[in-house]
């Protein structure tokens, strides 16, 4: 699988380029930094370990290494696949959902033959024989063994493979339109460079990651945040406020308001038992009622007036 398949609305683990990233109204949820980050430190670890039994197992030098995180639909991921790949269903009990590990064909055989005891190199792309079989599916299991340790610090999953296809159009592990977190790998064994995916569903990572959401401070960034917090909130209690007693508003038609002149009287539609409001921004806090403090007017906050309920029937 070429990178360049895989170029749209990718987040690259490297930030690389500054320019502006295309933005799908269509699917309005979207990872969030911190979330990439977390899936970061975990796919990281995964690969590290991951290069490190594909050595020991192979007897080949491999590395592999985390290229980028994106979020797709499941019939873009689908569409961005080469046809044929190793496409293994993994089942990730606890969590509900399936999971998908993709493994080019290139890079299958390649761990084959060495496994084999051959020197890898160039391999033909075909189905693999009954023999070729338990030997990729033991690899896989021992992969997905590493996949769970690179989760274990955000949840303890044990991940189970369960089918493995060739052509991922026969495929309907989701539903074409489902989100689905894509984590892209570049594998070297020997001197074979190849690719690796991993397919989660959106709907089944992100539990998982808001609850990892919290953040341990140390005793100097959590002094520093309480002092924040209560520079803050001086300041918000010290901020002046215009601050209104109005009575009830009333509707007045264009040409009254024109026609107004000094000493006309204005009905108000306040009843006099009714207190008045006191508002800020137009939002009523309080009311109170009007009176006088020496020489200046003054208003008596008082409690809110409850409100009359309706008769009840049926009763004398």
């Amino acid at each position: 699988m070429t990178n360049a398949a895989r170029t749209s609305g990718r987040i690259s683990r490297r930030g690389h380029g500054g320019g502006p990233a295309p933005y799908d109204f269509r699917k309005p949820i979207k990872l969030s930094r911190e979330h990439v980050r977390t899936l970061q430190i975990a796919f990281e670890t995964y690969a590290r370990s991951c290069g490190t039994l594909l050595t020991t197992r192979l007897r080949a030098v491999s590395n592999v290494a985390l290229a980028s995180i994106e979020q797709l639909n499941y019939d873009e991921y689908v569409a961005s696949l080469n046809n044929p790949t190793v496409l293994a269903v993994v089942v990730l009990d606890p969590l509900p959902g399936s999971a998908l590990m993709e493994v080019s064909t290139s890079a299958a055989m390649t761990a084959i033959d060495h496994m084999l005891g051959g020197p890898g190199g160039p391999q033909p792309e075909r189905p693999l024989t009954e023999v070729e079989m338990p030997l990729l599916r033991g690899l896989l299991e021992r992969m997905l063994g590493e996949l769970r340790y690179g989760f274990e610090t955000l949840v303890d999953i044990h991940p189970k493979l369960k089918d493995i296809e060739y052509n991922a159009q026969f495929l309907r592990a989701h539903q074409p339109g489902d989100a689905c977190v894509i984590a892209s790998f570049d594998v070297k064994i020997g001197a074979e460079e190849t690719s690796h995916t991993i397919c989660l569903p959106f709907n089944t990572i992100l539990p998982v990651l808001s609850r990892t959401e919290t953040v341990v401070l140390s005793e100097a960034e959590r002094a520093a945040k309480d002092m924040a917090l209560r520079n803050l909130t001086a300041g918000l209690s010290s901020a002046p406020l215009d601050v209104a007693v109005r009575f009830q508003p009333i509707r007045m038609r264009t040409d009254d308001i024109v026609d107004l002149r000094p000493g006309d009287v204005v009905p108000l539609g306040h009843p006099t038992s009714q207190p008045l409001e006191v508002t800020v921004n137009e939002t009523v806090f309080a009311h109170a009622v009007p009176g006088n403090q020496g020489a200046r007017l003054a208003c008596l906050v008082v409690p809110a007036p409850k409100e009359s309920s309706p008769k009840e029937s049926g009763r004398p």
